[in-house]
């Protein structure tokens, strides 16, 4: 299993070699707001969202004071904004309150602030402080279920699991690139396994269509023309 997840972890290398956080963020604490809003939202969208939020509340303290009908209006795009907007406000304080306005650099801090669960401290600390974390977000729990690295639901189990077969030093970018992955190739509902660099590893091949041609008019993003190369179409 070691090897065979690490194996698909050097393809998907391959394939996305620029895979990256997909939210537009300069600080930590804009990363930690952008992650917030990114919940039950698209990336897209809160990119389009975030310019204007960042510029109207450039630190904790903007947050911590915000006017909270204002705050809702700005960020209203992303959905969910009445509890968002909670949770930023919430985070502006306690980041005041509890570390000086910064936001901290370990796991187990970062999860007692408001807003921020597991998921979110892992997109913090590997993207904005360079320590190794793995997001589990529904791409990724979908994919490595389906490549039968692991059978669990629960995140918290999955990103253990997960942890126990790819080196540490590999987990922020592995987390980027399954996302990419299951963003761009191995859709949920009909993924494009004819067109999938990962089919010899891959115990789920042929849930979707094996055709290299129809499979290839299932592939998106702007890596399509790369990922087709990659296998030979």
């Amino acid at each position: 299993m070691v090897r065979r997840a690490r194996r698909m972890n050097r393809e998907l290398a391959t394939a996305f070699p620029d895979a990256h956080c997909e939210l537009d963020f300069t600080t930590p604490l804009e990363l930690a707001v952008a992650t917030i809003l990114s919940a039950q939202c698209t990336d897209e969208r809160v990119n389009l969202t975030t310019p204007a939020v960042f510029a109207r509340y450039p630190d904790a303290r903007a947050y911590a004071e915000a006017n909270r009908a204002e705050l809702e209006e700005y960020i209203r795009p992303t959905g969910f904004y009445r509890n968002k907007t909670s949770s930023l406000i919430g985070l502006g304080q306690a980041l005041l309150e509890r570390h000086d306005g910064e936001l901290p650099h370990t796991l187990t801090e970062l999860v007692q602030l408001p807003g921020i669960g597991r998921k979110t401290a892992n997109v913090i600390l590997g993207n904005a402080f360079g320590v190794p974390g793995i997001t589990v977000d529904t791409h990724f729990g979908r994919l490595v279920r389906r490549w039968g690295w692991t059978d669990e639901e629960d995140p918290v189990k999955v990103e253990h699991i997960v942890g126990a077969l790819i080196e540490r030093k590999e987990w922020t970018m592995l987390s980027h690139r399954v996302i990419f992955h299951g963003r761009r190739v191995c859709h949920s509902r009909k993924p494009a396994c004819g067109a999938c660099v990962l089919v010899k590893d891959c115990p789920s091949f042929g849930i979707g269509p094996t055709d290299p041609e129809a499979a290839a008019k299932l592939v998106k993003g702007p890596e399509r023309e790369h990922l087709l190369e990659l296998v030979g179409r």
